[in-house]
């Protein structure tokens, strides 16, 4: 099932890379925009999950309400990886989920919890 795993990340937005961090407190970057990235549970290849947040980004830079940023993510990946693709974009939800394998990811970007799945 879904692999546990805790990775911390920063994001500066200028180059788009991530970097590691073991301090999941510290920013990476001199420019104060530097984007909070935490992974929390993942069965997904890393470059699959890299393109996640990726596309989670542009979504919250596009869109202010939740329902847009999980509509925009979920069509991006129904286009490029197949369809049925599933996005939850929230500050406090719960949830339960079958998916395919190496199809599932769950993270944080800043105060955002973003769960992206795909089932059927």
């Amino acid at each position: 099932m879904a692999e546990e795993s805790k990775k911390g990340y920063f994001l500066n937005p200028s180059s788009k890379t991530l970097k590691s961090s073991i301090d999941e407190g510290k920013s990476s970057t001199s420019s104060g925009t530097a984007k909070k990235v935490l992974v929390k549970s993942a069965d997904m290849k890393e470059d699959m999950q890299k393109e996640a947040i990726d596309c989670a980004i542009l979504a919250i830079e596009k869109h202010g309400v939740e329902k847009d940023i999980a509509e925009y993510i979920k069509k991006e990946f129904d286009k490029k990886h197949g369809p049925t693709w599933h996005c939850i974009v929230g500050r406090n939800f719960g949830s339960y989920v079958t998916h395919e394998t190496h199809h599932f990811v769950y993270f944080y970007l800043d105060q955002k919890a973003i769960l992206l799945f795909k089932s059927g």
